[in-house]
C-alpha cells in the first residue's frame, strides 16, 4: 500500500472548535459556560496513546477512525440532513477531563492536590 487510504464518515456532529492551549484565549479550552474551572482540554496525564493537544482542535463526537496524529479532511455534507438529531443545538455542560488511564478521579492537578494534601514527594529533601 503507498500512500494513506480515504476513510469515509457520514453524520459526525462537531461539538466544539478551540484554540491551543497555549494561546491565551484558549487557556480554558476545557471549560464550558457551566462549568467554570480553567482548566485544559487535555486529560490529567494525557491521552492514551497520543499525549497532551497543544494546538487548535475539533471535538467531534464519536469516533475518528484512522491511526492516531494522522490528518483528517473535513467538508461539508452532499446530502441535506432531515433528521431532528442533526439541527439540534448542542449545548455542552460538562468536558470530562479526569485520567483515562485507571481509575481517574480528579478533573484537575489543583484539584487532587487539595483532596491528597502533602505527599513524600513535595517534601524537599534537605
Amino acid at each position: 500500500q503507498k500512500g494513506y487510504h480515504h476513510r469515509t464518515e457520514v453524520n459526525k456532529k462537531i461539538y466544539r472548535i478551540a484554540k491551543s492551549c497555549l494561546t491565551e484565549e484558549g487557556r480554558r479550552n476545557g471549560g464550558t459556560d457551566y462549568d467554570i474551572t480553567e482548566k485544559s482540554i487535555n486529560p490529567m496525564g494525557g491521552f492514551p496513546h497520543y499525549g497532551l493537544v497543544n494546538q487548535d482542535f475539533v471535538l467531534i463526537r464519536g469516533c475518528c477512525m484512522g491511526s492516531k496524529k494522522r490528518p483528517i479532511t473535513l467538508r461539508k455534507s452532499l446530502i441535506t440532513q432531515t433528521k431532528r438529531f442533526a439541527y439540534e443545538k448542542i449545548n455542552l455542560k460538562w468536558i470530562d477531563t479526569s485520567s483515562k488511564f485507571g481509575h481517574g478521579r480528579f478533573q484537575t492537578h489543583a484539584e487532587k492536590k487539595a483532596f491528597m494534601g502533602k505527599l513524600k514527594k513535595d517534601f524537599v529533601a534537605a
